[in-house]
């Protein structure tokens, strides 16, 4: 197929012009503060920028939660490659945890709480790689407005290969709590995340596919979401469904160049979105403080 007929029968999609948008949002919350806000980031192995030692990070965040000019608090991982990290995750104070790893965040998430107060007026903070790509499927219209807002997925069919704790598994609950139904996939087979028939339930739910494969749920699905780490992976791209949007957010190239023979919208990137999502985060930590603090 000819440059010109792929580029008539499939979109490419960059990071960048997605970025662009949330972008514009960002900049008008920030305008409204009155002070920049203050992300700090520890490292705690081997990188270039401000490094402490890693039998020394614990202090480094406890004194980061007290620290009333600190607004948000990044660590980057692995540190440990154990269950210590896991409790470095629920060292960081709740209202500074922009990436939405403390176990609040983790438990709304799951059981689609939205918000963290009665009156709805602060947002429970979202890992900023699944909420990146909840992002992207609004940019590209997926998400259908007039639906009420918890519903805008119902009637989507989609498939996410890769079931981390980190990614995958967060967005097919974000995705199925949204009203798709979701294949997640990963080497142990297929699972099914759903709202059940008629999304009439309040939150997902999982069944395992006994049996299934790849090939069993990509032709049902009319968005597939690839986030396979290696070069050996490659997505069957013969197994697509015509017309089907792919995304991938792997830093290697799941979907090979054929994609475009059969997908009608690839996005073959996602890094410059989880960006100006993790600053949006940052920017809703904010805004609950603030929206928290008695007036007057």
């Amino acid at each position: 197929m000819t440059t010109q007929d792929e580029s008539a029968s499939c979109k490419v999609v960059l990071a960048g012009s997605i970025a662009k948008s949330l972008q514009v949002e960002v900049a008008e919350g920030l305008s409204k503060l009155s002070r920049k806000p203050l992300l700090v980031g520890f490292l705690a192995n081997k990188f270039s920028l401000r490094e402490v030692d890693r039998e020394e990070l614990e202090g480094h965040i406890l004194a980061a939660n007290q620290d009333e000019t600190v607004d948000g608090i990044i660590v980057y991982y692995p540190i440990f490659n154990s269950r210590q990290d896991q409790y470095l995750q629920q060292l960081i104070d709740v209202g500074k945890d922009v990436e939405g790893l403390s176990h609040r965040y983790v438990f709304n998430m799951y059981q689609n709480i939205r918000f963290l107060d009665e009156q709805k007026l602060q947002k429970s903070i979202l890992p900023c790689t699944p909420l990146a790509l909840v992002k992207v499927l609004e940019y590209l219209k997926v998400y259908n407005t007039i639906l009420p807002y918890g519903n805008r997925l119902f009637g989507h069919t989609i498939t996410v290969v890769n079931r981390s704790e980190v990614v995958g598994r967060p967005l097919a609950a974000l995705l199925a709590n949204d009203g798709a139904c979701v294949y997640s996939v990963d080497v142990t087979g297929v699972q099914q995340f759903t709202r059940g028939e008629g999304i009439k339930k309040r939150r997902h739910e999982v069944v395992e596919k006994d049996g299934w494969t790849l090939e069993d749920c990509v032709p049902l699905s009319d968005v597939v979401i690839s986030g396979v780490p290696g070069e050996a992976f490659k997505f069957p791209i013969h197994v697509l469904k015509e017309g089907a949007v792919c995304i991938n957010f792997s830093t290697e190239k799941n979907f090979g160049p054929e994609v475009k023979d059969r997908a009608s919208i690839y996005v073959p990137a996602i890094g410059k979105v989880t960006i100006i999502v993790l600053l949006r985060n940052l920017l809703r930590i904010v805004q609950n403080r603030t929206s928290s603090m008695p007036s007057g």
